[in-house]
């Protein structure tokens, strides 16, 4: 049986077309209604030029085992996640391959009630099926009939943002491309913003570069819109705006790590004595804040499928990962894109506070490095031969590869789980020259072993 690489461990991502085709969509439509035996499926896209292809031969897989098939054309996984939670939708798929290279693709895939399918949920059982099919693609447009959960996600949406007669705030906000515009459009007449728009039209060809804020390079044009037009704060999405980031009023960028500090504390007070589910990479600042909030703090796995699996399992409020993934009990446990920027919104005219002064003294007590990636030989022998030589005196967790505590710092290393890359994170107490001096430690020893810069 062949494999096929586009198979991940929660979702579908790979390069167009060796690793990922009509022919392999196709086959994994016919695979997800046997499999999961679907009544109804909601399939959207991102802009991505093969997006609509890939959709359309999905779709006639679908169709072909029975399969009614939903269409909301251009959206966000946002979107499907809130078509899946609708009544008499039994699933849903998002193709997109959010900030990967432009001649990747991919698929996001939830059951109803947007519950994951990840390898453990079924997954893998796809992909084998996948796998072995010799199915090719029909020509011509797949039954479907076009659909549209927007107005209802929207009516959701704004009942979070701040009250009108609050201070109307100055926002910049950059979907870099991507497929946050149109959802911005809908949601802008309900909202006390005023809202400044860049590399704001949709457009496959990315004319800007790829939607990925976690790049450095990617920064610029926020963080120069935000000073430019004297804006409130910045907010930029990645392809399929599950994920934002934030830049303060001076056009400073936010790490996601502080941003879920300041989420988990905004919404403990709403739901005080809750759970709030954390990743392991960086941890001490949202502990810290879940704590004194009287929140519980519940570290989780990276990766959102077993973050979704943990919030359930806890009934936790709200979940976060340093990398901009913020999740909801009131959004099914999903992560969402729009939810995070319009509760900040809310923070900044309940309190009168800029951004800068609601993080500025939890950057100041736990200073980060951000992840820092290094491409390596063996993933594995790496992380083996960093703990032989850190191991003694700290405090080892292997939830999600190696993390090591000690006192006054800590750090996480751990494999990507797509490509021979370590993701090193690393914090301190109130020390950013600790913080400095042992990333810089760090990286030396890496590339001691071989590693080299991340392009």
């Amino acid at each position: 049986m062949p494999s096929l690489s586009c198979f991940k461990a929660y979702d579908i991502r790979g390069r167009v077309p060796d690793e990922l085709n009509e022919d392999i969509a196709y086959r994994l439509g016919l695979a997800f209604a046997q499999r999961f035996q679907p009544r109804r499926v909601a399939l959207g896209r991102d802009i991505r030029h093969s997006s609509a292809s890939l959709l359309n031969a999905l779709a006639h897989g679908l169709a072909e085992r029975g399969a009614e098939v939903l269409d909301l054309g251009l959206c966000g996984t946002e979107e499907i996640y809130w078509a899946a939670q609708q009544p008499g939708i039994d699933g849903g798929i998002e193709v997109t391959a959010s900030h990967n290279p432009i001649d990747y693709n991919g698929m996001k895939l939830v059951l109803g009630g947007a519950i994951p399918v990840s390898g453990d949920s079924g997954l893998h059982d796809l992909r084998d099926m996948t796998a072995a099919s010799t199915a090719k693609a029909p020509a011509g447009p797949a039954p479907m009939r076009p659909a549209s959960f927007r107005d209802n996600l929207v009516h959701f949406l704004r009942h979070y943002a701040p009250a009108p007669d609050r201070k109307r705030l100055k926002i910049v906000v950059n979907p870099g491309n991507g497929a946050a515009g149109p959802l911005i459009d809908a949601l802008e007449p309900h909202l006390p913003f005023e809202l400044i728009k860049i590399h704001f039209e949709p457009d496959g060809s990315f004319p800007n570069g790829i939607p990925n804020p976690l790049l450095p390079e990617n920064r610029g044009a926020t963080a120069e819109a935000v000073q430019r037009h004297g804006a409130d704060f910045g907010v930029a999405w990645d392809g399929d705006f599950d994920r934002c980031f934030l830049f303060d009023e001076n056009g400073g960028f936010i790490e996601g790590y502080y941003i879920v500090g300041l989420l988990a504390e905004a919404l403990l007070r709403e739901h005080p004595g809750q759970k709030i589910v954390h990743d392991p990479r960086l941890t001490w600042n949202t502990m810290d804040v879940v704590g004194k909030a009287g929140g519980v703090a519940v570290q989780s796995k990276t990766g959102h499928a077993f973050i979704k699996e943990r919030m359930r399992r806890e009934d936790a409020v709200y979940g976060g990962e340093m990398s901009a993934h913020h999740y909801f009990r009131d959004f099914a446990y999903c992560d969402s894109g729009m939810l995070p920027w319009i509760l900040t919104a809310k923070l900044i005219t309940a309190t009168g506070n800029p951004l800068s002064a609601l993080v500025g003294e939890r950057m100041r007590l736990y200073p980060a490095s951000g992840e820092i990636n290094r491409v390596v030989p063996d993933v594995k022998a790496v992380i083996a031969a960093i703990r032989s030589q850190y191991e003694t005196g700290g405090e080892i967790d292997t939830t999600d590869g190696l993390s090591i505590e000690y006192p006054d710092w800590r750090f996480n290393l751990r494999g990507s789980n797509t490509e021979p890359v370590l993701r090193l994170n690393v914090e301190s107490r109130h020390s950013v020259g600790l913080m400095e001096q042992r990333t810089a430690e760090l990286l030396t020893a890496i590339e001691t072993l071989g590693g080299t810069a991340h392009a």
